[in-house]
């Protein structure tokens, strides 16, 4: 099944591994990011990219008709948001960390769900829930809750632990992690974007909400070899 992505993130560090892994799979024909500056590109003729303020009013409406127009070439068109922050969000406020994880992403997951998309991928972050008193996994449980209210046929949410490969995670906190076993120990970050784009390929994947932790995407990352 031949399938197009339109992601927000696509600059990031996950970002960066789902992309990649995307121009790795044949049947994927198109990756279109939708960035906030304009970035070099690979020379592989599937990815574009448009510059979009995510702060300004417009920004919903814009990434609709990005998504209609994808939908218009006939193929499955798959929603990706791989928006993430590193150490520099320490120093951010909790208003400045909502408006990126709750503002702009809410913003993207709705203009693709108005643009006709119903399968969304969501990055967050393990253990996120709204209820924490942690600010950081407070903000990932509320974009969680964000982009689950906006109605999406099918939603993915992946939640990966201590992200190996990650220019934001130290050295060694990532080999203190391979001794925590389970959700909140180390996964690799090749793992996580060849597990998004098993998402998008599978074929028996259930509608309404997934979550998918570290064992569940080095599975389907395994699988997609």
């Amino acid at each position: 099944m031949a399938f197009r992505v339109l992601i927000v993130g696509g600059t990031g560090q996950v970002g960066t591994a789902v992309v990649r892994a995307l121009t790795a799979e044949p049947s994927c024909i198109e990756v279109v990011m939708v960035n906030r500056r304009s970035i070099s590109l690979s020379a592989d003729a599937r990815v574009r990219q448009v510059v979009l303020d995510t702060a300004a009013t417009e920004f919903p409406s814009e990434v609709t008709k990005l998504a209609r127009s994808m939908i218009a070439q006939g193929d499955t068109v798959f929603g990706a948001c791989c928006v993430g922050v590193g150490q520099g969000s320490l120093k951010w406020s909790e208003e400045e960390l909502k408006a990126l994880e709750i503002g702009a992403v809410g913003d993207f997951a709705r203009g693709c769900r108005a643009g006709g998309i119903t399968q969304f991928s969501l990055l967050s972050a393990v253990g996120s829930t709204s209820q924490s008193r942690v600010r950081y996994v407070r903000v990932m449980g509320l974009k969680e809750e964000t982009v689950q209210a906006i109605g999406f046929q099918r939603l993915a949410i992946f939640r990966p632990g201590i992200i190996a490969g990650n220019a934001h995670t130290p050295r060694y906190v990532a080999w203190l992690g391979r001794l925590i076993p389970g959700r909140f120990g180390v996964i690799e970050q090749d793992d996580i974007g060849r597990a998004f784009v098993a998402e998008f390929i599978s074929s028996s994947a259930r509608n309404g909400v997934v979550y998918l932790e570290n064992r569940e995407m080095r599975q389907r990352s395994q699988a997609l070899k």
